[in-house]
């Protein structure tokens, strides 16, 4: 799905803008059915978008400096709505990714990926835009050429030259964002969002919030139910992050569910032979392409050479969902043959490089929420350190979540860490956990329930990252929730199909 950019001056593309409201109001609403246009190429049939925005201050801690971002939104309204609920409020996760984006996606229908006719003839479907985020005062500040060497940059240099050239980018990196945002940095935190998301709610006029987070879309909702938890009808946190889980640990742990991922990817090559030129070993396939990268990479189309980073980039990308193995399998065999064309088409939907190399924002608001929420971050010796330590643990993955960590060890900006604590006073809140998750592994998903309180586990024993809408199985266990809220059954696992 092409992604609808900020330009480079920093202001939004053209698409939901309005007039800002004054937090505390309801929004002013505007048809905009060229947002959908702008995105897929065509609205959803049956299916009415309107946008508007929301005035939030930039320090919730003043907010009568008069100093605001606007926050952008989209509503989803369907032509055979009844029995109106309210709004059914949405975050993708990235950080980084667009709400305006997953909204317009999960509008289509479930035969396409989207939400069901249930949810849709209930609800009003809300996406917004985080501050900082693609069309929400967005932040830029990786240029192009900066963001394709990091890209490209090897996941796990050796020699210490190769590091410190890598710590080098980083560091230019981090530098020029904060030259441009200094004092701005620490106020695109996790918690200052979710603050943010009460306005949304109250501008929608809605008086309780009911929401779907996935992946850091959890963390954001975790954060707003130990803020606001009388505001709260239903939440529904899908691919859960864990947040009393350090910095570290976090990153660690993300490396061992990839790795996990990556043997599950092996294991279906190996029993299904058919849909995997790379087996009987797809992971010893892997690894040396990484290996031939380093010496001699491989052209692709438009100039680029296929170097390591862009391999790594391509493989983390199709382990988000099982039904992009094969296209994996096909890519490495290809790029042994000289053909790195499928590679590159997976990395590049990773790191969302358009045609012609522009880049949305993603990642660079990516980068300052997680260093904004960053406790204890470690020093570059502590990187280097853990990168040979968890290489040994996690041969594949190891190395690059510590350089990972490269950027929030050499910020420039404070810190904001969001809270860590029980959601007194919320109702029951449903934790979605999927067992084959890359980046936000099962183990989460009973330590963010256990801290809120209020949360029940529901279990997916499927592949990929987040399960919502998935299987009929979870689809009936998250729509009574939302619908009736009826919570799922204690200890309900729902199969992989």
């Amino acid at each position: 799905m092409p992604v609808i950019a900020p330009d480079e001056s920093g202001t939004a593309a053209p698409g939901p803008a309005a007039s800002p409201a004054v937090p505390g109001t309801q929004a002013s609403w505007r048809s905009c059915p060229e947002v959908p246009q702008q995105i897929v190429g065509r609205g959803a049939s049956g299916m009415r978008y309107e946008c508007a925005s929301v005035a939030v201050p930039r320090d919730w801690a003043t907010p009568k400096s008069g100093e605001t971002y606007d926050v952008q939104m989209i509503r989803i309204r369907s032509t055979n709505q009844e029995n109106r609920i309210g709004s059914l409020v949405l975050n993708p996760g990235g950080p980084g990714a667009s709400g305006i984006e997953i909204a317009v996606g999960l509008s289509y229908g479930q035969k396409l990926g989207g939400l069901p006719t249930e949810i849709t003839d209930r609800f009003d479907i809300v996406g917004f835009d985080p501050r900082g985020v693609d069309r929400s005062s967005p932040i830029r500040c990786i240029s192009r050429t900066d963001q394709d060497a990091l890209f490209a940059a090897d996941p796990d240099p050796v020699s210490q030259a190769d590091f410190d050239e890598v710590a080098a980018l980083n560091k230019k990196i981090v530098e020029g964002c904060g030259d441009k945002y200094g004092a701005q940095l620490p106020l695109f935190s996790t918690e200052q969002a979710a603050r943010d998301m009460d306005a949304v709610r109250s501008a929608v006029g809605d008086q309780k919030l009911t929401y779907l987070g996935y992946s850091y879309g959890t963390l954001l909702g975790a954060t707003y139910a130990q803020l606001f938890p009388k505001n709260i009808r239903a939440l529904v946190l899908d691919g859960a992050v864990d947040p009393t889980e350090p910095y570290i640990a976090r990153n660690e742990a993300q490396a061992k569910g990839f790795e996990r991922a990556f043997t599950n990817f092996s294991q279906w090559c190996a029993r299904t032979p058919a849909q995997c030129p790379i087996q009987p070993d797809a992971r010893g396939a892997v690894t040396d392409a990484l290996a031939k990268s380093r010496v001699d990479p491989v052209a692709g189309p438009d100039g680029r050479d296929a170097e390591p980073g862009w391999i790594f980039t391509g493989v983390a990308q199709a382990l988000y969902s099982q039904t992009q193995w094969p296209s994996l399998a096909k890519s490495i065999d290809s790029l042994r043959r000289g053909d790195a064309k499928g590679i590159f088409e997976l990395a590049d939907a990773y790191a969302r490089r358009e045609p012609g190399g522009r880049y949305t924002n993603l990642f660079d608001a990516n980068m300052v929420v997680n260093c904004a929420d960053a406790d204890e971050t470690p020093t570059v010796q502590q990187i280097r350190t853990l990168q040979s330590q968890w290489r040994a643990k996690y041969p594949l993955f190891g190395s690059s979540l510590a350089m990972g960590m490269l950027p929030c060890a050499l910020w420039p900006g404070k810190h904001d860490p969001y809270p860590t604590g029980a959601a007194t006073g919320a109702p029951p809140i449903v934790v979605v956990g999927t067992t084959g998750d890359p980046a936000t592994p099962y183990e989460n998903t009973a330590d963010l329930a256990g801290m809120l309180g209020t949360g029940q586990v529901l279990t997916w024993e499927g592949e990929g990252h987040t399960a919502y809408p998935s299987t009929p199985c979870i689809v009936r266990a998250v729509d009574g929730y939302l619908i009736d809220l009826t919570v799922p059954t204690v200890g309900l696992r729902c199969p992989a199909r």
